[in-house]
C-alpha cells in the first residue's frame, strides 16, 4: 500500500454549546490538517497522485466552507444574533468538533475520487483528531 499526505492550514471559529470547560466559549483555531491518500498501485507516473491535485480539491472545499468561518450547531442560540448582523457562519447537525471537521473534510475528498486514508486535524500543536473509514 501506497500513502501519501498533503497538509493545509486555515482558520475557524466556534463554541461547543454545554462543554464543561472553556470551549463553551467563542473563541477560534488556527489548524492544520493532514489529508492521506492511499493505492494499492502507483499511476503511470510512479505517483499515488499528484500532490497538486489533493491541495486544490481540498483547498476549495476548506475556502469556501470553513476558512474563517464560524461554526456552530444547529441549535445555538447565538445565531439568530449572527443572523442580524449579516455574520459569516455555518450552522451544523452536529457539535463542531474537531473530529467533525476531520470527517467533513474526509467526506468532500472522498466524494471528489481520492482514495482517502484519514484526515487528521491539529487543532493545537499538542492535540489532534483523526477520521478513518475502515
Amino acid at each position: 500500500m501506497f500513502i501519501i499526505t498533503k497538509e493545509v492550514y486555515f482558520c475557524y471559529g466556534h463554541r461547543l454549546m454545554n462543554h464543561n470547560g472553556k470551549c463553551r466559549h467563542l473563541h477560534g483555531h488556527s489548524v492544520k490538517a493532514s489529508i492521506s491518500i492511499k493505492q494499492e498501485q502507483l499511476n503511470e507516473q510512479s505517483m499515488v497522485c499528484d500532490f497538486s491535485d489533493v491541495r486544490a480539491c481540498v483547498e476549495s472545499y476548506i475556502d469556501k466552507i470553513l476558512d474563517h468561518n464560524f461554526l456552530l450547531h444547529k441549535d445555538d442560540p447565538i445565531i439568530p444574533l449572527l443572523e442580524a448582523q449579516n455574520e459569516r457562519f455555518m450552522a451544523i447537525e452536529e457539535h463542531p468538533t474537531a473530529e467533525v471537521l476531520s470527517k467533513m473534510i474526509f467526506q468532500h475528498v472522498k466524494e471528489q475520487g481520492f482514495n482517502v486514508d484519514q484526515v487528521v486535524l491539529w487543532e493545537t500543536a499538542s492535540a489532534n483528531a483523526c477520521y478513518r473509514e475502515d
